[in-house]
């Protein structure tokens, strides 16, 4: 479940079939508005209080047709909104996300049209029906070739301004929908677990793929989690880890760092409710926590089973990922990555240097040259992990939590066969243009590697903060120290050297 599922396509053209062939077809308009209201509790978690929607899967290129569906709702004729939605939301969700793209200037082009991109003009993210079109030349409106196609398609956000002025749509103050919305919610049809604990608006994801090999499509579907407020990163190259830019993601090498596999295809992927003893205490408190588990294979003799564990309100800007990594056929080199984020001294205009405290800005450890790799100041351990905190956009980190359960030298392994060093924490520095929103990002990221016939555990911690309204750039790094416990469930788990459930 991507856009194309609610605004790009099918609820958006099921609305228009209700409105303007409802009269003669009303069971079938009657059925289409049924759904779309159902399916609006679910989706209104995909925007936040800025109005910026989480970017997922193909086409995001489209831009402000993201908020389309909201518009349907009303042009389609649904009358009751399910609770607690009312159309002063729906207005919000429209009109907050209409005024975050008009700050986002460089997507014009300089004749004012919309380039191919997402927040500035980049090749990179598109796929095949994505392209520059050439100027038209006899008939303008004929030249329906792909990049004029992103322009139209764009458009489909005005569906709101062929609703009567009369529509609650209209008359409704604006409202937001995070005022009423639970902060956490699993959604099991696409493989879903929304968070906005934190004020970060950001999705869990597992078991979404594209049917045919589009450009990157590990980045637009395979990525652990997606965020409203760092965007998922499409590799501009195919070659060691500044191209692939594997943000949220986990990418395994067999060749010493050149070339990556990361997660596309799932032999299993579900959302299983597990104990919630999250203090890891391993006390039962009677309820549970959805975690989404997945089984994935980068290599056909290598496997990995994935855990992914939404933020808790003791640690809210905090979520879980967990990995047993089994290496039968082969030694892999390892990297998980946490969010891409603005790789951009606000002072200097160059990349950020060694985190400053005064100016609350910069990164620990240090980012180094992309061949510089073997520099110490580059380097961590991985429990001390490493983050990026920019003035403009926040923080964002990831530490290795497994040494907290397996303890001395096995920090990434347990038992025979087990990989027997920790994880190194480090910043790649990734290829300009990769990600959506902002040409430059650094990415957070533990490193490993596996030997042929063993094994490691992985439990990375992933640390996000936003910038935002009513945060100070003081506070960006309030919650970096206090990391949330390994849940008394995944302890178990590990401990054992069984990866239960699921596969």
């Amino acid at each position: 479940m991507d856009y194309y599922s609610s605004s790009f396509a099918i609820h958006f053209l099921q609305l228009l079939y209700a409105n303007l062939a409802g009269q003669d077809d009303p069971q079938r308009a009657a059925e289409f508005r049924s759904r779309a209201a159902l399916a609006a509790l679910d989706l209104a978690h995909y925007y936040d209080r800025e109005g910026r929607a989480i970017p997922f899967g193909r086409s995001v290129g489209y831009r402000f047709a993201m908020c389309s569906f909201w518009g349907a709702l009303a042009y389609g004729g649904v009358a009751d909104l399910p609770a607690p939605l009312t159309w002063g939301m729906v207005k919000g969700i429209v009109m907050r996300h209409l005024r975050w793209w008009q700050t986002q200037g460089d997507m014009w082009s300089a004749a004012g049209t919309l380039t191919v991109g997402y927040s500035y003009p980049n090749m990179y993210p598109g796929k095949s029906p994505v392209s520059p079109s050439p100027p038209p030349v006899r008939k303008p409106f004929t030249t329906d070739k792909a990049g004029q196609r992103q322009k139209y398609w764009a458009c489909l956000a005005f569906i709101c301004l062929a609703v009567p002025e009369s529509h609650p749509f209209w008359t409704s103050p604006e409202e937001s929908q995070w005022d009423v919305l639970p902060p956490t919610k699993p959604l099991r049809h696409p493989g879903h677990i929304t968070s906005y604990l934190g004020g970060h608006c950001m999705l869990l994801n597992s078991g979404q793929a594209c049917g045919y090999p589009m450009k990157g499509t590990h980045a637009k579907y395979g990525a652990f989690a997606y965020s409203s407020a760092y965007a998922y990163s499409a590799p501009p190259g195919l070659f060691t880890l500044e191209q692939y830019a594997l943000a949220s993601q986990l990418g395994l090498s067999d060749d010493g760092g050149e070339y990556w596999k990361t997660r596309r295809l799932c032999e299993y992927a579900g959302i299983e409710d597990r104990p919630d003893d999250g203090d890891g205490d391993g006390t039962d408190r009677g309820s549970t926590v959805p975690v989404l588990v997945s089984v994935w294979r980068p290599f056909p003799d290598v496997r990995v089973k994935t855990y992914l564990v939404p933020p808790r309100e003791a640690t809210p800007n905090w979520h879980l990922r967990a990995h047993r990594v089994e290496a039968a056929g082969r030694e892999v080199m390892t990297a998980d990555g946490a969010f891409a984020i603005r790789n951009v001294d606000s002072r200097t205009g160059r990349y950020l240097g060694a985190y400053d405290p005064a100016r609350r800005e910069g990164t620990r450890p240090l980012i180094i040259g992309n061949y510089d790799t073997d520099t110490p100041e580059g380097w961590a351990p991985g429990r001390a992990g490493a983050f990026a905190a920019s003035l403009a956009a926040g923080a964002v980190g990831i530490r290795a939590l497994e040494g907290d359960v397996l303890g001395g030298e096995a920090g990434a392994g347990a038992g025979p066969g087990s990989s027997s060093s920790r994880r190194q924490a480090m910043l790649v520095n990734a290829d300009p243009n990769s990600n959506l929103v902002e040409s430059r990002t650094a990415i957070p990221t533990l490193r490993h590697t596996v030997p042929r016939g063993g094994h490691a555990w992985y439990v990375s911690a992933i640390y996000a903060r936003p910038a935002g309204a009513g945060v100070p750039g003081e506070t960006y790094l309030d919650g970096w120290d206090a990391v949330p416990e390994i849940p008394g469930w995944l302890r178990e788990e590990m401990k054992s050297g069984a990866a239960g459930g699921g596969a």
